[in-house]
């Protein structure tokens, strides 16, 4: 295991990092770092006693006073010549990365990892309100903010570890969960894998990492992830599953029975029985995916010592996390919402989730998507799924890809997507400073924008909502 005493951060003011610096800091570590500009996580590390220095240097290894013991980085964010990176190489510091970080924090905790293809941050998050209700106090990382705590991380003083297992770049292996949680598994980030045999290889392997005595949990309205289920157990692991049922499945058993769900208009209540126990919550986050996700949440929660009652009364007051169907505000009638769905089956399970609630209001309203495709790989690979599950909108505006890491595609834009769709269904925006004019100029009182991607177009929601402010 690694010295955690004093902790160098490369890239500390990141979203992961910053998160992980906080529970450091909690714990009495010394913590320094270095990011490429100030910002709001960045003040607020320094004010909790972390010393950060604005731009990449090999003297920045030292302004702590000492010698780091270990120094943290991100291989996907920091490149290999950056010159803290090379100092660190040089003197002989350790160097790992941010998920070495989070599997040592873990150590010696109940280990609650949520993994899967989609619905990893919005259920980690729900089993984190469940258990903080329930009086755990878990210590917990997550990818996102939760709307009511304002924040991604935390040093509990609980025995529980609650986190994300990321299988993107396979750190999910990293881990040694007492219950680990795969929500669904569907080919992606195959730029990684380059085979979809290699993706789902992983989640075989990450359900070889449950510890003894521990549960591995699987949806069985996933056809995926409910065989790699069934792949455990043939291999002795202990494995329980979720849903309306276990039919196909008889070697799993049915350990969150999901027996009705009434959507309302604001609300969605449901009816379940947690290993044979009858319960009842509202979800305040629309969504049959979101319903699943609270019966995961609940299942890992009463399985890591929660009170199954308290449990569910965290979710029914779990108000979302952000960049998750996160409300942004109304102007002119017209509500606006943001979402990070990045992959066609997120893109269809938040639209359908739309379609759901305004269908429950009763009034009529359409629904439309503002999209901003994520990856030139992605966006090729699945132009057909994006086009089916953008037709689920009234309209949809597509704007240009966000490459992020990956380089321009020759010949390659949006368009592979929109000329897929029904006439009168898309319109293809390449322009990013047209696009809140163009969506504004769409909707009419009563409806429901939602900006949806990875990348920048959560920017517009705010521009949206101004411009219809402007009508």
């Amino acid at each position: 295991m690694y010295d955690l005493d004093r902790v160098h951060m490369i890239g500390i003011g990141g979203a992961g990092m910053s998160g992980l610096a906080r529970i450091l800091l909690a714990r009495g570590s010394t913590v320094t770092g270095s990011d490429i500009k100030d910002s709001t996580p960045v003040e607020v590390l320094r004010a909790m006693g972390a010393t950060i220095a604005v731009g990449h240097d090999a003297a920045n290894l030292g302004i702590g006073g000492q010698v780091p013991t270990v120094v943290v980085t991100s291989f996907a964010a920091v490149p290999q010549d950056n010159p803290e990176l090379v100092a660190a190489h040089a003197q002989n510091i350790p160097v790992i990365r941010r998920s070495d970080l989070l599997a040592a924090l873990m150590h010696g905790r109940t280990e609650v990892l949520l993994a899967g293809t989609h619905g990893k941050t919005s259920t980690t998050s729900m089993a984190v309100v469940a258990m903080q209700a329930a009086g755990m106090d878990p210590s917990f990382a997550i990818g996102g903010q939760l709307n009511r705590a304002g924040t991604n991380a935390h040093h509990g003083t609980g025995d529980a570890f609650v986190a994300e297992a990321d299988e993107s770049d396979a750190s999910l292996l990293r881990y040694s969960p007492t219950v680990a949680v795969i929500t669904n598994a569907e080919p992606d980030h195959l730029d990684f894998f380059d085979t979809e045999d290699a993706y789902f290889e992983v989640f075989d392997r990450f359900a070889d990492r449950v510890v003894d005595g521990g549960y591995l949990v699987v949806c069985f309205e996933d056809p995926a992830a409910a065989e790699i289920g069934v792949r455990a157990a043939a291999r002795g692991i202990n494995v329980v599953g979720y849903g309306a049922s276990n039919a196909g499945y008889p070697s799993i058993p049915l350990a969150a029975k999901l027996t009705c769900e009434t959507p309302a208009e604001s609300v969605t209540h449901v009816r379940a029985e947690i290993s044979g126990r009858p319960i009842s919550y509202e979800l305040q986050i629309p969504g049959h995916h979101m319903v699943l996700n609270s019966l995961a949440a609940l299942l890992a929660g009463h399985l890591a010592g929660g009170d199954i009652s308290k449990l569910a009364q965290g979710i029914s007051d779990f108000s979302g996390v952000r960049r998750r169907f996160e409300y942004r505000g109304t102007q002119a009638q017209v509500r606006v919402f943001d979402d990070y769905a990045h992959h066609p089956t997120e893109v269809a399970a938040v639209l359908g989730a739309a379609r759901e609630k305004v269908a429950a209001e009763g009034q009529g309203a359409r629904v439309i998507a503002c999209f901003q495709p994520h990856l030139y790989s992605r966006t090729i690979k699945f132009q057909k799924e994006f086009a089916d599950a953008l037709s689920m909108a009234d309209m949809a505006v597509v704007l240009d890809i966000y490459g992020a890491r990956e380089q321009p595609v020759e010949g390659i834009t949006s368009r592979i997507i929109t000329e897929k769709m029904p006439d009168g269904k898309a319109i293809y925006e390449p322009d990013f400073s047209a696009a809140p004019e163009t969506v504004a100029a769409e909707a009419k009182p009563g409806d429901m924008v939602l900006t949806m991607g990875a990348g920048s177009v959560t920017l517009l929601a705010a521009e949206i909502l101004t411009v219809l402010g402007a009508r």
